[in-house]
């Protein structure tokens, strides 16, 4: 009898957490931060993954923290803006995306311009494949989820 009260409870709590996860997860995805577990990455972050990823030199870093920065600011005032809807959030984030990348690209060589290319094709790829629904892809496109499959 015990064993199966001791079970029932540790059922309740595994769901009650996978919830609360789940409910967090989908709150971070709405906000546009699907692409981290933990949220949106913050500049510092992203230029720490750019640098591992492109191999950076730290002239290139310089130079790309501030345009981050900036991108990062900008996305978190639209996250804050309540007058917008989803989809005009969504257009605006894919807008800052795109000034962004178009400010980072000339920074890097050729071959940073192609590594960086790709990655965000497979961050794309990854989202479209319904990994982070509904969220801006680093390209900044827009991913829907999958019609439900009946």
């Amino acid at each position: 009898m015990k064993k199966a009260v001791v079970c029932a409870l540790l059922c309740m709590a595994l769901t009650v957490c996978g919830t609360a996860l789940y409910a967090q997860a989908q709150d971070g995805m709405a906000q546009g931060g699907a692409m981290h577990p933990m949220g949106p990455m913050s500049a510092d972050q992203r230029l720490q993954h750019m640098t591992q990823m492109l191999s950076l030199t730290s002239d290139q870093q310089t130079k790309i923290k501030p345009i981050l920065e900036n991108e990062s600011q900008q996305m978190q005032a639209l996250r804050a803006d309540t007058s917008l809807t989803r989809e005009d959030k969504f257009g605006k984030m894919r807008s800052i995306r795109e000034t962004t990348n178009s400010q980072i690209t000339p920074i890097l060589t050729t071959a940073q311009q192609q590594k960086w290319q790709q990655e965000q094709a497979q961050m794309r790829q990854h989202s479209h494949n319904g990994v982070a629904p509904n969220a801006v892809s680093p390209g900044g496109e827009m991913n829907t989820p999958p019609p439900p499959q009946q």
